[in-house]
Parts: structure tokens; C-alpha cells; sequence
């Protein structure tokens, strides 16, 4: 997994915490594995020792891999919902996958005559992102975001994900959604940037998410590729 430079990108420690916690949460790394030793991980990560122990120290405090002095790491198991993409539910075909993201636009517009209810404002920002999974274009995303919470926002501030900008930024938590799942074709304007045809049947993830106060706030549409990706839900 190479370094990602897009604006926004998380930190080198925390993607590599995301990834082990996506790897480890959908069975990719089971119980009782042992991870490679810490150079090699850094080496494969590309990133220095030091930030291969302050990824491995969050990923244990999430209970995921128990580090054993003398040793080494290993694998505890445990939900992928403890990390940042606990909301997340697209995967590779053959499971995982770490997401990153890339803003196409960002928009403050008066609100679609058929957009749900997410607050009383007239308008709504419109983020356009495209989704890819361990570097590969997967989905393209379209969130209004209602405006009570954000009058202003600008790109620099938004991180590949989004629920991370709006604890850290924007002073609310997405405490639970509601996802629908159908089929749709790709939009014009994710076409060139997904590099697949306007008007493909595409998977479709619609939802409807909700903030700390049980308020509707933000809805998106993520159109996925099938041939890349799936939409998992796991259920204990």
C-alpha cells in the first residue's frame, strides 16, 4: 500500500490502521496470524518503523492484534466497525480494501426537488467524489451535506472521510444511516472519472444519515462498479 498524497488523505499511521483494521475485520487476517516482522511491514507500507508502531499501537487499542513482547503481532480478530470507515460497506471482490477518495467539486446549490429531508435550509453543499479501493476506481459519490452544522466549508478541509471532517471540523457525529441498495446508470459526470461509460448500469448506494441529535443531515448516492467492488453488511 503506497503513500497517498491527495489532499485530504489521512495520515501515514492512520491509513495503515484502517487497513489492518479492514483486513482483520473481514476475515482476511484471522485469528492467531502472526503479522511480519516490523521492518518488513514498514518496508512494505513505505513508511518509516516509527510510523509502523504508532499504526500497530492503534490498532491494538482497538483490540485487533495483541503484541507480545519477544515475540511479535498478532491477530486478536474483531468487527471491522472500530476504525474510521466503521460506516464504510463497499469491499474488493475478494474482499478489503482500503478506501481513499478524491474531490471532484464542491458546491453550495439550492436543493434538488427530490432529495429527502435533511433539514430546513433551502440549499445543501454538494460534494462529487470519486472512491477507490486499494487504488483502483471503484465508485463515484454524490453527498449533500444541509448546511446547519457547516455555513461555510472549503475543500482543504475535507478528509477522505467524511465523518472524520464532520467530528473533528464541523462539531457533529453520524451516529447511525439507513442504506438502500439498487441498480443505477453512472452519471455523466462521473464517467470520464471512473473511466466507464455514461449510463452503464451501475450498483447503487443510496443513504440517509443521521447526527447525534437523531436529525437527518446528510444523504448520498455512491454508484459502484460490480465488476470492483461489492456491498457487504455483516451481521454478528
Amino acid at each position: 500500500m503506497p503513500p497517498h498524497a491527495e489532499p485530504g488523505a489521512l495520515p501515514a499511521y492512520l491509513r495503515i490502521a484502517e487497513h489492518l483494521t479492514i483486513e482483520i475485520g473481514t476475515g482476511r487476517m484471522a485469528p492467531g496470524d502472526r503479522l511480519p516482522p516490523e521492518r518488513q511491514m514498514a518496508d512494505g507500507y513505505g513508511v518509516s518503523p516509527v510510523t509502523l508502531r504508532k499504526a500497530l499501537a492503534v490498532v491494538t487499542e482497538r483490540g485487533l492484534i495483541e503484541r507480545r513482547h519477544g515475540s511479535g503481532n498478532y491477530v486478536l480478530g474483531g468487527p471491522r466497525d472500530r476504525g474510521i470507515y466503521a460506516f464504510f460497506r463497499l469491499e474488493r471482490i475478494e474482499g478489503g480494501g482500503l478506501p481513499t477518495a478524491r474531490v471532484i467539486s464542491l458546491d453550495g446549490m439550492s436543493k434538488p426537488g427530490d432529495l429527502p429531508d435533511i433539514g430546513a435550509a433551502n440549499w445543501a453543499w454538494r460534494i462529487r467524489r470519486i472512491r477507490a479501493l486499494d487504488g483502483t476506481p471503484a465508485s463515484a459519490e454524490e453527498i449533500w451535506l444541509d448546511p446547519r452544522h457547516a455555513p461555510r466549508l472549503a475543500p482543504s478541509i475535507l478528509s477522505e472521510s467524511l465523518y472524520k471532517t464532520y467530528a473533528e471540523k464541523l462539531g457533529f457525529t453520524v451516529i447511525r444511516a439507513e442504506d438502500r441498495v439498487g441498480v443505477e446508470p453512472l452519471p455523466d459526470w462521473a464517467a470520464p472519472e471512473i473511466g466507464l461509460p455514461a449510463g452503464q448500469p451501475m450498483g447503487l448506494v443510496a443513504r440517509l444519515s443521521f447526527d447525534q441529535d437523531g436529525q437527518p443531515i446528510e444523504y448520498s448516492q455512491s454508484w459502484f462498479d460490480p465488476a470492483r467492488a461489492r456491498y457487504v453488511a455483516r451481521i454478528p
